[in-house]
């Protein structure tokens, strides 16, 4: 499904079990895709638990662009795509989320998007070498609830479990997230299906 924002096109690649309670949109990190082996694990677990799932390639992915440019413009592209999920699915409950930058848009855009939760994958605490560059403030800031998993080797550091409603820290786990993606998912579709 592509779908017009104000900075260019998105796509919405969409799942849905028949039946869905909620509906999850996921998106990518900058320079990643959603085919990435923790989104499709996701993607897979929320699907089994009769979750919708809208895998999103965000405008300046399309467009080429390995960096996502200002976090203004991101953002709101991200909610127009939101609003045109949403009409497929009137009625239900959105959740939203992603991995890395993918993870901090989510956060910064909840409450615009009206969001019952985040699932922040491989949330980028600092950059690397960093921690006085905290982004603790979205974590704190997304006005729903937050998942957040990272890997314990993560050199763009590790969230503090105050910051989020649930956090799961990976042993062995660096900023991909790619030793055990079926963990992954099936932490959150559990933790989503407790918010339908």
């Amino acid at each position: 499904m592509r779908i017009d924002t104000p900075h260019g096109p998105g796509l919405a690649e969409i799942d849905d079990p028949g039946s869905a309670g909620l509906v999850l949109l996921l998106t990518h990190g900058s320079a990643g895709g959603v085919d990435a082996p923790d989104l499709v694990a996701v993607r897979d677990a929320c699907m089994a638990e009769g979750i919708a799932v809208a895998r999103i390639t965000q405008p300046f992915r399309l467009r080429g662009a390995r960096a996502p440019g200002s976090a203004v413009r991101q953002d709101e592209s991200w909610v127009a795509i939101a609003a045109a999920v949403k009409e497929r699915f009137p009625g239900l409950p959105v959740a939203q989320g992603g991995r890395s930058n993918g993870a901090r848009v989510a956060c910064r855009t909840a409450g615009d998007v009206g969001a019952v939760g985040v699932v922040a994958l491989a949330f980028p605490l600092h950059p690397p070498g960093h921690p006085e560059r905290s982004r603790a403030a979205e974590l704190r800031g997304a006005k729903a609830g937050v998942l957040v998993i990272n890997g314990d080797r993560d050199p763009f550091g590790v969230p503090d479990e105050a910051d989020a409603e649930r956090l799961v820290v990976l042993p062995g786990e660096n900023h991909d997230l790619r030793k055990n993606p079926a963990l992954i998912g099936a932490e959150v579709a559990r933790w989503l299906a407790a918010r339908r």
